[in-house]
Order: C-alpha cells, then structure tokens, then sequence
C-alpha cells in the first residue's frame, strides 16, 4: 500500500464522479473514486490516509450520513461535503458534525483543489481549520450593528425578505448589507459565511 495521501471522491453519478477525479489528478493528487457512501465505508479498511470529498445528496447514505459514521471510526479523516443546493441548515449540519469544509455547486476549481490541499495538510499536521477562532470573531467585529444584524439573520437561514421584515427595512436594503458582509468577511459564497460563525462560535451556532 503506497504511504501517498490519497483523495477519495464520492458521487453517485458517474459523470461528476469521474469530473472530479480528473481535476484532482490533473493536479497532481491521488485520487479513487466510489459509487457511494457505503462502497467507501467498505473498502475503509484497506484504504490509504488521505481525506474524503463526498456529494451531499446521494441514495442511501448521504453525505452528512457518512460523515456521521466516519467520526464514529476515524475522526481525523478530514471530510469536505459538496452541494447543488444552498442549504444553509445542511451547512450548519455539515459543520457541526465535524465537515472541513462545504462548498456549494458551481465551485471554483482552484477552490476546490486547495480545499483538499489544505484537508490533505490537515491530516498530516493536525491543523483542524484554515482560520483560528479568533481570526473569525475578528472578522465578525469589522461588521457594524446592522450589519451583525444581517449576518445573524443570514447564518439563521432567514430570507432576505424575513430579516427586512425583522429589522423593519426594505429588501433591497437587506440585499445591500448582505453585500457588504460578504465583502468584509471575504466570503464568495453563504456557506463561507456560515463558516465564519461557526468557527467563530463553535458549535453552538
């Protein structure tokens, strides 16, 4: 068994299953892939360390599923989940249950390969995230209050439409606060920002 890190894609279709494992490849990472959640846990044994890239929706075990089962067996096992939906309550999940990461569908390919990178490095010197609790809580305290207000709301899950309702302000002012949060926690996507508050809050998000 070769002592090389290996990334394990899992997807229920084919086409993106083997889409992944040709990116990753491409950049220079070993890479299997599996049909499915349960045909990894099966094939666990004899599989080399690495890290875990797995859908979030799939038949039978789903992704948070397997996540579940491999903290159970090898917590330090980084697991990156992957989604077509944003889903900010399967982020939360996610997180929770100890994910390194979710990225949301499309991904930035560069993204997605220093992701595992950094999953990859994770595992070998135990570093469990790219931003230490303080950095986040840092970012958290460049918001104003409204804005705090707006990045609560958003990492509850609530629409635009509810946390205008909320703070009694238009939508469209809602839209431009969830502009500037982005911009000031650097977030590209909602995940990121849920990400932020749970590393910042830990997990009584």
């Amino acid at each position: 068994m070769s002592d090389r890190q290996r990334v394990h894609v899992i997807d229920d279709d084919e086409a993106m299953r083997d889409s992944l494992a040709f990116l990753l490849g491409a950049a220079s990472l070993d890479v299997t892939g599996h049909a499915s959640a349960e045909g990894f846990l099966e094939a666990l044994p004899d599989t080399p360390p690495g890290c875990v890239v797995t859908d979030a929706r799939m038949p039978g075990l789903s992704g948070i599923d397997l996540l579940v089962r491999l903290q159970e067996i090898d917590d330090t096992l980084p697991v990156i989940v992957i989604t077509g939906h944003s889903d900010v309550p399967m982020a939360v999940r996610a997180l929770k249950a100890g994910a390194f990461d979710f990225i949301e569908k499309p991904f930035d390919d560069s993204k997605l390969i220093q992701t595992v990178r950094d999953a990859l490095a994770c595992r070998s010197d135990a570093v469990r995230r790219k931003h230490s609790r303080e950095a986040a809580a840092g970012l958290i305290e460049t918001l104003t209050a409204r804005e705090r207000q707006v990045f609560d709301g958003l990492v509850a899950g609530r629409p635009n439409k509810v946390i205008a309702h909320d703070l009694g302000i238009s939508a469209r002012t809602v839209e431009i606060y969830r502009a500037n949060v982005m911009s000031k926690l650097d977030a590209s996507s909602l995940s990121d920002v849920v990400r932020i508050a749970f590393v910042a809050r830990g997990p009584d998000l």
